[in-house]
């Protein structure tokens, strides 16, 4: 009978959790958390093994039985040899440049990402930055601290034209909102397939020709070697005087010493939500930038949903794995995301 007990905890899948302390309870996997998700699977049952661990402690004896690994940063040197069963690495996350590139990988091993786990949040966040932009706060809340007072009076958003950087999750929910408020949505995706919410698609070649129509840019695509400062100083002179940029991705997307130039010359105001480094140091100059709104990268991140919802997508896809199905937002090594 014990023999045969210990042949069923071999067969079945071993998760690993491995949680860093200074993300902060937001992205904590905590075992209260992981049981609520794991409730929620009664197939899984008796079926996965989930291990719990906290800033590389156990993370070197977990690794030596894990089939799957679900994390944000862990130690990746000679992985493919602590870890012989690895299948499947889970980013806490949907950015993945950091891991980039995979040589670290297993062979055989897949990645995938949290894109779309955001939903809601990033949806209103978004529609928050706009209607800021539309409506001069980042210059008002600079006049604020000058104790200056200004008018700025402003036009109905309605008819006025927003480019999608990157038209995927974040960014077709944006296009959504958009067109709620009456707006006209270009758009902008590495295929060019047409989205329901945008009016226009079009390829990345055809930023340079679209920027100066546009009255705000939501930058929304991945970061990755082919799109480091797609944003940079030539497309952010190409601008429209008055236009406004909201960064809500990555920050290397755009050349943010560059864009300091126009905001403190007034030409263009923005919304930056992503930083390198962060946290954004206190010398930076961005912080006393005018015509600027900062918000410390928790743009979407919501404080009670984002991790359960992580996890509602991690046991998704550990029935999938052991179903021999392919797993769910898998990342395209090629592409980087």
């Amino acid at each position: 009978m014990a023999g045969k007990r210990r042949k069923a905890a071999q067969e079945r899948l071993h998760l690993h959790i491995e949680n860093l302390s200074a993300l902060g309870e937001v992205f904590e996997a905590s075992r209260a958390r992981v049981q609520a998700a794991l409730a929620e699977y009664p197939r899984l049952k008796g079926r996965v093994r989930v291990t719990i661990g906290y800033d590389g402690k156990t993370f070197a004896r977990n690794m030596r039985t894990a089939d799957a690994l679900f994390g944000w940063r862990f130690d990746r040197e000679r992985l493919a040899e602590t870890a012989p069963r690895l299948k499947w690495v889970h980013a806490h996350g949907a950015g993945v440049n950091h891991l980039m590139p995979l040589d670290w990988l297993p062979r055989g091993a897949v990645l995938t990402n949290s894109r779309g786990v955001h939903g809601e949040k990033a949806d209103e966040y978004t529609l928050m930055a706009l209607l800021m932009l539309n409506n001069h706060l980042p210059r008002i809340a600079a006049n604020q601290r000058k104790a200056k007072w200004e008018k700025l009076y402003s036009t109905s958003i309605a008819g006025k034209m927003l480019l999608v950087v990157g038209v995927g999750h974040i960014g077709g929910g944006a296009a959504k909102w958009a067109k709620r408020l009456g707006m006209r949505v270009v758009g902008i995706r590495r295929t060019g397939k047409p989205h329901r919410h945008v009016d226009e698609m079009y390829q990345p070649h055809a930023l340079g020709r679209l920027l100066p129509k546009a009255d705000f840019v939501l930058v929304s695509a991945p970061h990755t070697s082919s799109s480091h400062h797609m944003i940079g100083a030539a497309e952010l002179d190409l601008m429209k005087d008055g236009a406004g940029l909201i960064n809500y991705s990555r920050a290397n997307l755009v050349d943010y010493a560059a864009l300091r130039r126009h905001l403190r010359r007034g030409r263009l105001s923005a919304v930056l939500d992503v930083f390198d480094p962060e946290p954004l140091p206190a010398d930076s100059p961005l912080w006393n930038t005018p015509n600027l709104i900062v918000t410390p990268h928790c743009s979407s991140d919501d404080r009670e949903l984002y991790t359960p919802r992580t996890l509602d997508l991690v046991f998704r896809n550990a029935e999938r794995l052991i179903d021999g199905k392919p797993l769910l937002n898998r990342v395209n090594p090629t592409i980087e995301y």
